[in-house]
Formats: C-alpha cells, sequence, structure tokens
C-alpha cells in the first residue's frame, strides 16, 4: 500500500512531469469509478501537487484569458492499495485510468491518469485535508512529536504499538513497510504496549553540557521511535523512484527493495494484528509467550502437534477414548463441543467481511441442520465423565 513516502514522492513526479506542460478541456473520469466527477472545463491551466501524509493535493490552475472563466480547483487524492499517478501518451492510456488531464495542443496530446487498479483509492472535492490526521510525519516533525506526546493518554495507546503507529490521527503516513522498519531497528517487541514505548520520551531532555554538534551527534547515533518515524520515511523519498509497489518487475523498485531490512526479508517472521495486518519483525525482537497476545495468528509454521483440533486431541492415550467422548456428547447435547470451539472463535479476529464457513459434520448421518439427534444407546457399565475441552485451544 502506498504510504507517506509514496504520495511525497507522487508529488514530486507530478511537478517535474507537469511543471512545462499545459492542459486543456474536460476531466475525464471512468465510468466504472464511485468517485465523484470534477466539474471542471478550461481551456489552458496548470497542474501541480503537493503531499501531507497518506494524502495528495492537485490544484488546477487556469491560466490568464483562459476559457470559459474558472476559478482554481484542488483535488485531495488518498491512493488506497495501488494508486499512482501516470504521464502517458493519449492513445496508450492504462486499463485503470480512473481520472484522467489531458494536454491542449499543439504538440503531442498526452494525459495524466490517476491509476488505480484495485479501486480502493478516493478523491475529494475542494482541496482540504482530510479532518481528524495529524501533522505529517515527513514535513511537519515537530508538531507531529508534539502531537503524539501531548496525547498518550489517549486509548489508543492502550494498543500494541504495532498497531498504535497506523492511527493516522498520531502517525500520519506511517504504514504497515514503515512500522515494521522502524520497530526492527529500535529491537522494539511489535506487541508491546504503546504507552510503555512512548512515555519514557516525554522524560528524555538531552544533557545541557553538550554542545549543538554533540547534542546532533548523539540524536543522528541513537534516535527514538518518534525521530524514526521521521527519518525512515525521509530515507525512502531519498532512493527516489516510486518506492514501495505492486510491480515487483519494474526496475525502478530495485534500490527499494534493496533498502528493506525486516518487511517481507527472509528469515523474518510475522503475526497478524487484531485488524488482519500483518506485521513483520525478527524473532529475537519477541518472545511469543510473553508478548503476543492470545489471538494473534502467527505465519510460522506450526509443529505437528499444535495443527491437530480438539476432536483429534481427545485420542491422546491419557485421556478417555474417542468412543466414550461421543457418548458423553449424546448424553449432554455436545458440551465438548460447544466448549472447545468458545475460546477458538474469541481468540482470532476474522475478517468481517469474509463469511464464515461451517464445518462438515465427521459422522455419517448427523442432522446438523434440523437439532434433533435420536438419543444414542449407552451401554450399563460406562462409566460417568466430567465435559472436556475447557483446557483446550
Amino acid at each position: 500500500m502506498p504510504e507517506g513516502p509514496e504520495l511525497h514522492l507522487a508529488s514530486q513526479f507530478v511537478n517535474e512531469a507537469c511543471r512545462a506542460l499545459v492542459f486543456g478541456g474536460c476531466v475525464e473520469k471512468s465510468s466504472v469509478s464511485r468517485n465523484p466527477e470534477v466539474p471542471f472545463e478550461s481551456s489552458a491551466y496548470r497542474i501541480s501537487a503537493s503531499a501531507r501524509g497518506k494524502e495528495l493535493r492537485l490544484i488546477l490552475s487556469p491560466l490568464p484569458g483562459a476559457q470559459p472563466p474558472q476559478e482554481p480547483l484542488a483535488l485531495v487524492f488518498r491512493f488506497g492499495m495501488s494508486g499512482s499517478f501516470q504521464l502517458v501518451p493519449c492513445e496508450e492510456l492504462p486499463r485503470h485510468a480512473h481520472l484522467r488531464f489531458y494536454t491542449a495542443p499543439p504538440g503531442p496530446r498526452l494525459a495524466l491518469c490517476f491509476v488505480d487498479v484495485r479501486r480502493f483509492g478516493h478523491w475529494d472535492l475542494g482541496g482540504k485535508w482530510q479532518p481528524g490526521r495529524g501533522p505529517c510525519v515527513l514535513q511537519e516533525y515537530e508538531q507531529f512529536r508534539e502531537n503524539v506526546l501531548r496525547n498518550l493518554a489517549d486509548k489508543a495507546f492502550d494498543r500494541p504499538i504495532c498497531e498504535a503507529l497506523l492511527d493516522q490521527r498520531f502517525f500520519n503516513g506511517i504504514g504497515n513497510y514503515l512500522r515494521a522498519e522502524i520497530l526492527y531497528r529500535l529491537k522494539i517487541p511489535p506487541f508491546e504496549k504503546a504507552r510503555s514505548v512512548l512515555e519514557a520520551l516525554q522524560q528524555r531532555r538531552p544533557s545541557p553540557k553538550l554542545t549543538l554538534s554533540q547534542k546532533i551527534k548523539a540524536k543522528l547515533q541513537n534516535p527514538d521511535l518518534l525521530e524514526l518515524c521521521h527519518s525512515v520515511p525521509k530515507e525512502v523519498v531519498q532512493l527516489g523512484g516510486k518506492g514501495y509497489g505492486s510491480e515487483s518487475g519494474e526496475e525502478d523498485f530495485a534500490a527499494f527493495r534493496a533498502w528493506l531490512r525486516c518487511y517481507g526479508m527472509p528469515g523474518m517472521s510475522s503475526l497478524q494484528d487484531r485488524h488482519g495486518r500483518t506485521i513483520w519483525f525478527q524473532d529475537r525482537t519477541l518472545q511469543l509467550q510473553h508478548q503476543c497476545p492470545a489471538g494473534r495468528k502467527s505465519h510460522k509454521k506450526k509443529s505437528k502437534a499444535t495443527q491437530l483440533s480438539s476432536e483429534d486431541r481427545v485420542e491422546d492415550p491419557s485421556r478417555p477414548s474417542k468412543a466414550l467422548s461421543r457418548t458423553r456428547r449424546a448424553k449432554r447435547d455436545l458440551p465438548e463441543r460447544t466448549a472447545t470451539q468458545r475460546p477458538e472463535e474469541s481468540s482470532l479476529q476474522q475478517d468481517p467481511e469474509v463469511p464464515t464457513v461451517p464445518k462438515k459434520g465427521r459422522r455419517k448421518g448427523r442432522q446438523a441442520a434440523s437439532g434433533h439427534r435420536r438419543p444414542r444407546k449407552v451401554k450399563a457399565d460406562t462409566p460417568s465423565l466430567e465435559p472436556e475441552g475447557t483446557s483446550a485451544s
């Protein structure tokens, strides 16, 4: 997903590519896009861009004497999962160019296109930044730092640091790959409580005995988390190109891939946060049995023992047989199955848009839909057993 550096690089691309171009005519929107129409038409106008966090502002400015008379129009873009800007010849429009600005004659006709393959991107008319977003980590560092440290009482900081870093009210511009790289450099466990990590920064003051150059050197050698939220995105911008992108075959992303130390790299581990987003980290930065809250789904290969279902585990020789387990469920209206499933459902936060698929019954003839079952005959010498399952999961 494009993050703060990618939006900043996109604004640089628009300004450099369109500096000498004059655009004209109407702004075209694709028929499949659900974004608003752009009611702008001018015989001659220029395009400029600026970025703030995960948003980009495009300004259409009519030239003197352009017809019809038109006030400048500003659009604010959020790129979603795959948004980007491309400048192409008019006869070579990309397939997913959902908003198009055409150059005016004379000269070869070009089109500046907002391309969005997945269609999660959005644009708003009026040019106002989205309300509620915090200061930009790249261009408003002092305001960004103050905003975080002033609001540590907010419940957002009750969450793990890896989740708090994606909250755009405080970390405007930080996304999935940036949080992994920042936490990796400081060796901070991803599921450490955010407030515990950040409260120490409120008391951090450089020694008054240090000279200015010594203070700068100390800050560069030992940056804290908020400083890395500024300097790490800045490194990506300095790489040039397009930064993060899904077109892995393009040479433009080679420098970015070489820059990565943690995100998606061989030898790193990954877990899902409670929103289902993957956090990458180095094994020694996280003791799973202590730091990983229940319900975080690991992407590491599980051992054979941990892959057993609740019914498979009943076959352990130290526990009652499977036949006895079935008899007990018949007598007690399946108390074991209910007990074993409850912890599993509550511990894994599934994507709400993905429907839950019920498991098929294992025994032939089970009447799952009706809810009525014929009582199973129980031998008189079958011992009475207490329900199991509460200790599993």
